[in-house]
């Protein structure tokens, strides 16, 4: 075993004596060392119940037969740092979590790993780290919350609030209706209800065969979750034990390929680009964005979660077969889902999904009656995105999938803010919002607080929104983020002045302003980018070392 090395032979007396102090016994040095990371925090609600998820799976491994070592991560809530500089750490920390879960694994040189994540970047970043280990590893997430209620019925969730604020900044809704959204959008413990970056992440585990069936959409401390929890703790030991498979056996090319092939079904997060391009880097997978395009053409959107349908959430995808049956349907269109890839539970991803079938196909479409044709999720390219930009394409209105319109631009998202609040973006618009990539913002700022207020003021299908910077997994509309290269490192977007014509095509992939190379030529000889004050010095750090959105925003390891 990987722990023998500070466990046996008489010069790690000292070392024994230390982990004596910890509670073992002369029996349990002979038992794999289980690392179990947990993502506990209490002011996440998809993580403040998580030690519980912790005090069960030690138990677990207990009983199995190992011996559980527990620490943690730390974690932003990306809802409560949203709209002010909190967000520009929210990005960041991804790298915390994978060095911190690199840094426990290797220093006590532990045999296996259970990781406990649920939200945004913690989920990628415990992926990253446990890559790089390369031990058996098992994730279990915290699972989804349930959605809310109004009075009336209707389902809400998260971003239901956030667009509630602009239709309250418009006078359309009372300060009553308002408050009644608060507090019912958000009813329990667990990851945001709809296809946001959580719920995306965590049902692309599933996909990649490195958790457990359900994991992507069985209810936060059901106990049906809880028990998942246990069988995943029980499974790591014996994976422990028989040393293998790593989890870079598991998460190889084939993985990352149904990643996308499920994100592009469902229509999930445009964050999951950013965050398999990194979990790809990491596997040493080499995988271009523009393959994307070609999986997007192969694979039809048969589900349509919240945002993109506001009345559907996870809890009625796994009520109507979960992700086993969203792969189980799209693998009837050809090669395009690898099911000979491995899982963690020792059987190939066909030998998880030949028994699931859909049980409401008013939630799952028949892949003969899908949403779309091609999947929720495109790359464009053009003058204005030479190495790209993504756009969640489920969640656009048909008419705007092709769109004309004047550029009005902004130099930061509180700038936006302010613009858009008072008025100055009109129906035609292209909203630009800039200088927020991962070395300009830096840190790469979501943007729900602009495109909510776009949404809550009656223009979401009337004005587009580019940028350099990234979209919450609420977010809907024609949101194009990820634009690369970005403004701080030269790229068109910063070139862009108010008038200019800006062009997208959904379909035909395409991102352009209607300026021809002389101008933008003209333009860069005269143009001097904006530098932002940074007072942290972490931050100031990453801007130094990430890289643009098209390859992961990965921080460089050399020069």
């Amino acid at each position: 075993m990987r722990s023998d090395i500070i466990k046996k032979g008489f010069e790690r007396a000292p070392h024994r004596s230390l982990l004596r102090a910890t509670g073992l016994k002369d029996e349990d040095f002979d038992k794999p060392f289980i690392g179990v990371a947990n993502s506990y925090i209490d002011i996440i609600p998809g993580h403040f119940f998580l030690q519980e998820y912790g005090r069960i799976v030690k138990e677990a491994i207990r009983e199995a037969g190992g011996v559980p070592f527990e620490f943690n991560t730390i974690g932003v809530d990306d809802g409560i740092a949203m709209g002010h500089d909190g967000m520009l750490y929210s990005l960041p920390s991804r790298e915390i979590i994978a060095d911190s879960i690199e840094t426990v694994m290797n220093a006590h040189k532990l045999d296996a790993l259970i990781c406990i994540p649920n939200c945004d970047k913690i989920v990628p970043g415990m992926v990253m780290g446990a890559l790089r280990v390369n031990v058996p590893t098992i994730f279990v997430s915290g699972g989804p919350m349930k959605a809310g209620h109004l009075k009336d019925g209707t389902a809400i969730d998260l971003a239901t609030a956030f667009e509630a604020v602009g239709q309250r900044a418009k006078g359309e809704i009372t300060d009553e209706q308002l408050y009644e959204i608060e507090c019912e959008a958000c009813p329990s413990g667990g990851s945001c209800s709809g296809m946001f970056t959580a719920n995306s992440m965590n049902t692309l585990c599933e996909a990649m065969g490195i958790a457990l069936p359900g994991n992507g959409t069985v209810l936060a401390m059901s106990e049906e979750r809880l028990e998942m929890v246990r069988t995943a703790a029980k499974r790591i030991v014996e994976m422990a034990k028989a040393e293998g498979p790593n989890i870079r056996d598991i998460l190889n090319e084939k993985a990352v390929n149904n990643a996308f092939v499920v994100d592009m079904a469902m229509g999930g997060s445009t964050n999951t680009v950013l965050h398999m391009m990194a979990i790809a880097e990491e596997a040493e997978v080499d995988f271009d964005l523009a393959k994307i395009n070609e999986l997007s053409d192969s694979v039809a959107n048969i589900a349509k979660i919240s945002p993109s349908l506001s009345t559907v959430h996870m809890e009625d995808i796994n009520n109507a077969g979960g992700v086993s049956a969203v792969m189980k349907e799209i693998s009837k269109r050809g090669d395009v889902l690898k099911l000979d890839a491995m899982t963690v539970t020792g059987e190939t991803i066909g030998e998880r999904i030949a028994d699931a079938e859909i049980r409401d196909t008013s939630i799952i479409h028949p892949i003969d009656n899908p949403y779309s044709q091609v999947g929720g999720l495109s790359i464009l390219y053009g003058n204005l995105a030479e190495e790209g930009a993504v756009v969640k394409s489920a969640g656009i209105a048909p008419h705007m999938r092709k769109f004309r319109g004047t550029a009005v631009c902004f130099d930061s998202q509180p700038e936006a803010i302010e613009g858009i609040m008072k008025g100055k973006v009109k129906e035609g618009d292209v909203v630009v919002i800039r200088y927020e990539g991962p070395k300009g913002g830096p840190g790469m700022q979501e943007m729900l607080a602009p495109t909510s207020l776009i949404m809550g003021m009656g223009l979401g299908d009337k004005v587009a929104l580019i940028t350099d910077g990234r979209f919450s997994g609420a977010t809907h509309g024609a949101s194009i983020g990820h634009v690369s290269p970005e403004a701080a490192e030269g790229g068109v977007i910063g070139l862009l002045r108010d008038g200019d014509i800006i062009e997208l095509d959904v379909d035909a992939h395409i991102l352009r302003v209607n300026l021809s190379d002389e101008e933008l030529e003209a333009r860069r000889k005269t143009w001097q980018p904006k530098k932002k004050e940074i007072a942290s010095k972490w931050l100031k750090r990453y801007s130094l070392l990430v890289s643009n959105a098209a390859h992961g925003a990965v921080l460089k390891t050399e020069c």
